[in-house]
């Protein structure tokens, strides 16, 4: 776990795939710390089997001022998207991530664009399904994307999510015949871990206001390496 940015109100860390964000995180900050009752506010999620940048308030004024701002986020894009009515914001809480997909662009998933789809999330199967619409326990997910480069038979694309649903871009690009590397849950053949990196974090600061803004480099490590320049 790689600390990038620590202070009274927040850390910012890259966490390792196979750590839980919720329990595992948590607990190795305040092994760290040496502070068994420190105060760790979870305020996003990243699945365990993927790596990649969070934050974690340090006061709860800190916590409840990054959910307000991820609040604001969900509803800037919702009014982007078209699909709340509002007056159009800039989002102030932005994830960005990276994925190794199978394939390249086709008639399903082209260079770059918007992908919407209805989600039903199966909690007994531990699964996220797309279906045709929407109905009880279904809920909207969108992010847009681009396919930056091409490898063989895998694509390397950019992704910034517009909502934060469960498994949300792992079942986007499999439902379109893309799955991401690794991820044998939905589809792909290649074994591994799964192929798919928080890479951008951009947000206020909780106290001070000011922009702060996060990113990782590729990892040099297969598949991603099939991208390096």
């Amino acid at each position: 776990m790689n600390i990038l940015y620590e202070d009274a109100a927040l850390v910012v860390l890259d966490k390792p795939a196979g750590l839980s964000s919720e329990e595992g995180v948590p607990a190795a900050l305040r092994q760290l710390w040496g502070q068994p009752d420190a105060f760790v506010g979870v305020v996003h999620r990243l699945d365990t089997g993927v790596s990649g940048l969070m934050v974690f308030a340090r006061t709860p004024g800190a916590a409840a001022a990054l959910s307000r701002q991820i609040i604001q986020s969900q509803n800037a894009y919702a009014v982007q998207d078209g699909r709340a009515e509002g007056r159009a914001e800039e989002p102030q809480f932005i994830k960005q991530y990276r994925a190794v997909i199978a394939g390249g662009p086709d008639e399903a998933l082209p260079a770059e664009g918007t992908l919407r789809d209805w989600l039903f999330k199966d909690s007994r199967r531990g699964r996220v399904f797309p279906v045709s619409r929407p109905r009880r326990g279904v809920r909207e997910a969108v992010l847009e994307y681009r396919i930056v480069k091409t490898a063989g038979e895998m694509s390397l694309a950019e992704i910034t999510l517009h909502t934060g649903r469960t498994h949300q871009i792992r079942v986007q690009f499999a439902s379109r015949k893309h799955p991401l590397t690794g991820d044998g849950k939905y589809g792909s053949r290649v074994k591994g871990s799964i192929a798919l990196q928080s890479c951008g974090l951009q947000f206020l600061h909780p106290e001070t206001g000011k922009p702060m803004a996060f990113t990782l480099p590729l990892p040099d490590a297969a598949p991603w390496k099939e991208f390096l320049e």
